[in-house]
């Protein structure tokens, strides 16, 4: 029975013009444990009334440690280290099992596909220098065997299991078909062949296999309804391995591997990604596109970046506003589903140096930005955005909506949202983003969305970092007095107590923790202030690198709060420095506890609080900050109570309905106290 389809009109149809684009970014877990949801429930339900495009980040298994883009950087530092002596024989890679196979016969009731191989790649020239076949055979690949190795391949090591090939009397030519199984299956036990020396795969050769065989094996899991559609994507996944094992040979004959050339190694992988994607797309029945961007940036788009006097290269808006206009017709050109590779080739200065790696975010944002989409969804396997960590805090709840200036302050102390330079991209136009959960697809996610009325003035100013306004002072309660029960003396009560309508509560929105945090002390060691001591400070950790997430100044005194994980060298450098102008001191095993919400700036006594309750549950704090936008509020304390003061906070701060804060304040509140 075919598949259900999901065919978007044709791009004349007047009705799908005027439909409206929504763009869709799955990150590379999402891409590699729930393609089938993405392709046979999410997506097609969105082209019932609307045009979608996809952006894929390069795929991964369980975590992001193990993802394609780490295995991607792994194999360009091995392709230049230097080399190592081989290692005994042990379970056979992939590479080496494709090449054994160009000496067997293909199997007569699996006949082999069209040619995987390149001539005069990587791959070929290990294939030739181990046998002589025939130019046919040598381009022919058994599926049946592939099979085989895939399934005996251990990544994690281990003994490969010998594969049983049964070895039938018969005519002479199948003699010469049982001699060429038999050199085969020496081969992939790892024995040496009687014309060739044995060939261990080590390095970069070796993570490449991992990389192939992973994407194969993912083939076969999202294409499971048209096997020629199959057959053609596992020969187009082999093709663009080998293009990378010839890629990264050549990297490694010259020794090098510039910031560029790291840039086409990574962006194999969203390619990789997104071939897969469309694969799935069409197994379902929903017409679909591959979307590459290589040379997606125009020579034109150069006259828009600056360069400082040291060579530092700096791209300005403008030139994110040519590449955002060349993706929207990019992708207006597609006649069904774009799937776009998150990497949009060479960017000057290297992609990875301009943007980080965050860029597949950036791109979606510029996709939507580039065809003014309705809303930019950022799939991921959480909900939304939680007012905590509902891993840490039991109480944490959903956040409908945020802004983006909180959301960038949750992003920067903890909590992963988006990158603040992205959400920037799709704010400025006017274009909504929502964080939705793949696992439960019919969520409705948390939405960022500036605070400002539609068409007011100066809305278009209201950026992620955008200007700060002079904050208005809460509104005067009229006062009046009452008399106690006994006649005596008087309280004041606020005559809104009475009112019909109580407004709204007004609640901070999220708290956060940032782990691995140390406090980097100076104490000058003038007794008059000297006007150079923050100057000579700033100035050393400007030349070691160091970002300072948190600062906190008296005249004499420096308290800086920055992450753990600099490197000890470093860190011993930077004190020797430091000691010229004052005394040095560090505190380790440290947090950094965020209260962040725009109602901040007008609620008074939420500071007060905020200390109080984390005084009566006994947990000190090492330094106090507050930014200049007044919506967020941040101390440090000690790693072993982060987790205590979290939920303190929430329990006492956050929570929808008043809660006393103290020990009173029932079985939750009184376990934390």
């Amino acid at each position: 029975m075919p598949p259900t389809t999901h065919l978007p009109s044709p791009p004349d149809d007047p009705s799908r013009q005027e439909q409206e684009w929504i763009v869709q970014k799955y990150g590379g877990t999402s891409v590699g444990k729930f393609l089938h949801v993405i392709a046979e429930q999410i997506v097609p339900s969105y082209l019932a009334n609307n045009k979608v495009a996809i952006v894929c980040s390069a795929r991964s298994g369980q975590t992001k440690a193990l993802g394609t883009t780490n295995l991607l950087l792994q194999a360009a530092s091995e392709a230049l280290s230097p080399p190592s002596a081989p290692p005994t024989p042990g379970p056979a890679s992939l590479s080496n099992s494709l090449a054994s196979l160009t000496t067997g016969t293909p199997n007569s009731q699996h006949p082999a596909p069209a040619s995987v191989v390149r001539p005069g790649s990587a791959f070929a020239r290990r294939s030739s220098s181990r046998s002589t076949p025939t130019r046919s055979d040598s381009l022919a690949l058994s599926s049946t065997v592939l099979d085989k190795k895939l399934n005996s391949l251990k990544l994690e090591g281990g003994t490969p299991k010998p594969s049983s090939n049964p070895q039938p009397n018969g005519s002479a030519d199948e003699t010469a078909t049982k001699d060429n199984e038999k050199r085969v299956q020496e081969d992939e036990d790892g024995l040496v062949s009687s014309d060739s020396e044995s060939e261990a795969v080590i390095g970069y050769d070796a993570t490449v296999d991992r990389i192939m065989a992973d994407h194969i094996d993912s083939v076969r899991k999202a294409v499971t309804r048209d096997s020629d559609l199959r057959d053609r994507l596992e020969r187009e996944v082999v093709e663009d391995c080998e293009r990378l094992r010839d890629f990264l040979m050549a990297a490694k004959i010259i020794e090098e591997i510039s910031p560029r050339s790291k840039d086409i190694i990574i962006g194999v992988g969203e390619r990789l990604s997104c071939r897969i994607a469309v694969g799935a797309l069409l197994d379902a029945g929903v017409e679909a596109e591959l979307v590459t961007l290589e040379n997606i940036v125009d020579p034109s788009f150069s006259s828009h970046i600056s360069q400082d006097a040291q060579g530092e290269i700096t791209l300005d808006q403008t030139f994110y506003d040519q590449l955002s206009q060349a993706l929207g017709e990019r992708l207006r050109s597609c006649r069904g589903v774009p799937v776009v590779t998150g990497y949009f080739g060479n960017v000057p200065g290297s992609l990875l140096s301009q943007v980080g790696r965050g860029y597949t975010d950036l791109c979606a944002a510029l996709c939507a930005v580039g065809v003014g989409a309705k809303e930019l969804q950022i799939w991921k396997e959480v909900d939304g955005v939680f007012t905590a960590d509902p891993r840490k805090v039991p109480t944490a709840r959903l956040i409908p909506s945020i802004t983006p200036e909180e959301a960038a302050e949750l992003t920067y102390y903890g909590s992963e949202v988006i990158h603040p330079f992205t959400m920037e991209q799709a704010i400025k136009k006017s274009v909504p983003i929502r964080i939705k959960n793949v696992e439960n697809p019919s969520g409705s996610g948390t939405v960022i969305f500036p605070d400002v009325p539609a068409g007011h003035a100066g809305s278009e100013d209201k950026l992620v970092d955008g200007h700060l306004t002079q904050p208005q002072p809460p509104p005067s309660t009229p006062q009046v007095s009452a008399v106690d029960a006994n006649g005596k003396g008087t309280k004041s009560v606020s005559s809104s107590k009475n009112a019909p309508n109580l407004p709204e509560r007004k609640l901070p929105t999220a708290v956060t923790i940032k782990d691995n945090v140390m406090v980097l002390n100076v104490h000058s060691n003038r007794k008059t202030v000297s006007h150079g001591f923050f100057a000579k400070i700033f100035g050393t950790l400007d030349r070691y690198g160091v970002v300072v997430d948190l600062i906190s100044t008296s005249e004499v005194h420096v308290s800086m709060a920055m992450t753990s994980t600099i490197r000890t060298r470093t860190l011993e450098k930077l004190k020797a420095e430091l000691e010229k102008v004052g005394t040095v001191s560090v505190l380790r095993d440290m947090a950094i506890l965020s209260l962040v919400g725009r109602h901040m700036r007008n609620m008074v006594g939420v500071a007060g609080r905020m200390f109080s309750v984390l005084a009566e549950g006994n947990v000190n704090i090492e330094m106090i900050s507050q930014g200049a936008s007044e919506i967020n509020i941040s101390c440090v304390l000690h790693e072993r109570s982060a987790i205590k003061a979290l939920n303190l906070i929430h329990y006492s701060v956050l929570e929808v309905s008043p809660k006393p804060s103290n020990l009173e304040s029932g079985n939750f509140g009184r376990s934390f106290f």
